[in-house]
């Protein structure tokens, strides 16, 4: 393996807060019913066109929907994040060594990259993959990054913290590792077909040698 994409929420960065209040705040102003922060929980992972997509059955209204809770997470939210302990030194050594990084998220790009230049890792990446209107699922996102830069899938493993993400993976035909620091949890890991799990931000490097 020569290529990491990376997940971002829950795998690079403890970003529950912000976006827990983002949606907290779209869906007062959508009138819809508040939410436990458990159920809360559940919605970090599904780009934004799923999770809306439970609630409205209009393509507008659910672009509506995701305008709204933008229109905060952009102003606040994305501020509201944290690198997890351990994934500077990570990324650091795994530059050193040689491995192409990128990141492939259902985040907003526009957002993924701000969160990243200001939490000052992005320099750690190749580039950052995200959701566009053209793709936002897992999938879609890994198999642009994967095209435009050329990657064999098998030469390339998805790092990430939930199902999503294994799905994705197994979907593109590139490796899986799971980690349990994010939001999900090692059995929906397993149960979605992570090859190798992970359970410290130090041991990355010890666990892609077991791919």
């Amino acid at each position: 393996m020569k290529s990491i994409l990376f997940d971002l929420d829950g795998t690079l960065v403890n970003s529950s807060p912000g976006i827990k209040a983002a949606f907290n705040y779209a869906f007062e102003k959508l009138q819809l019913p508040l939410q436990t922060d458990k159920q809360l929980s559940t919605f970090i992972g599904p780009p934004l066109e799923v999770t809306f997509g439970h609630y409205f059955e209009q393509s507008d209204e659910v672009n509506h929907a995701i305008k709204t809770f933008r229109d905060y997470y952009g102003e606040k939210g994305v501020h509201q994040v944290s690198l997890y302990t351990g994934i500077a030194e990570a990324l650091q050594e795994l530059n050193d060594l040689n491995y192409s990084l990128f990141v492939t998220t259902s985040k907003h790009q526009p957002m993924a990259n701000l969160m990243l230049t200001e939490l000052g890792i992005i320099s750690h990446f190749k580039k950052v993959y995200g959701s566009t209107p053209e793709y936002f699922h897992k999938a879609d996102v890994i198999k642009a990054c994967l095209t435009e830069q050329g990657i064999q899938a098998h030469e390339a493993v998805i790092i990430g913290d939930t199902k999503f993400d294994m799905i994705g993976g197994q979907k593109t035909g590139v490796r899986r590792l799971g980690v349990t620091w994010g939001f999900g949890s090692l059995e929906s890991l397993q149960e979605h077909g992570a090859e190798s799990i992970c359970h410290h931000p130090y041991d990355i490097k010890k666990a892609l040698s077991s791919l």
